[in-house]
């Protein structure tokens, strides 16, 4: 399994063959074949397996009802270390931007695979609020959004790019815009505005305003 995800991080679903993988795990295609139906079968095993294991890595390393800030803080730590550690991230964020246009079911599960995660980004975040550590009038939905794509974009560069983009320090740098923006005081002028226009209706509005 694990030499199977190198070569899919490395060379894609399409490149990567049935007998690539056996190759590269010494074994033959016939007994890749007796445990897997095919290669999407693989896939797919490989995908919940591990994606399963870095779920649990991250529930059991946060305590966000104890400290919704450090919880944050703590699961873009514990992306980067993962993420440097082995090719668990990069072996899903190029399956991800793959499948978009080649395989809809796997498209799919990473679209699943996403919304728990920005969910559960989410529910910190209404943690904190409810707890009064973070702005009430931050939608929790988008904040959770910011944070995953700050995680991914890091992530994306510092693959491309490993000698200039120190991906631990990037991703401190996410959580620390993100809890920046969750425990302003000041809403910034536009957000600040849209609210105005929701609330009254953009009819009350001065020409200026407008």
């Amino acid at each position: 399994m694990a030499i199977a995800i190198d070569c899919f991080a490395h060379y894609g679903y399409q490149g990567t063959s049935i007998e690539r993988i056996a190759s590269a795990a010494g074994v033959t295609k016939g007994a890749l074949y007796y445990h897997f139906r095919d290669k999407e079968e693989l896939l797919f095993a490989a995908v919940q397996d591990r994606i399963a294991e870095f779920e649990q890595h991250v529930v059991g390393s946060v305590t966000p009802e104890a400290d919704p800030a450090g919880a944050l803080a703590e699961i873009a730590r514990v992306c980067a270390h993962i993420a440097i550690r082995n090719n668990l991230r990069r072996f899903i964020l190029t399956l991800m931007v793959e499948a978009l246009d080649t395989n809809p079911r796997l498209s799919e599960a990473f679209r699943g695979i996403l919304r728990r995660f920005r969910g559960y980004l989410a529910g910190i975040v209404r943690v904190g609020q409810g707890q009064g550590v973070f702005r009430r009038d931050v939608d929790a939905a988008l904040a959770a959004q910011l944070f995953a794509g700050g995680v991914v974009g890091a992530e994306l560069q510092h693959y491309q790019d490993p000698e200039r983009v120190d991906l631990a320090a990037a991703m401190e740098g996410v959580a620390a815009q993100l809890l920046a923006f969750l425990t302003s005081t000041a809403m910034p002028a536009a957000v600040a505005k849209k609210r105005v226009s929701s609330r009254r209706g953009t009819s009350r509005l001065t020409p200026k305003e407008r």
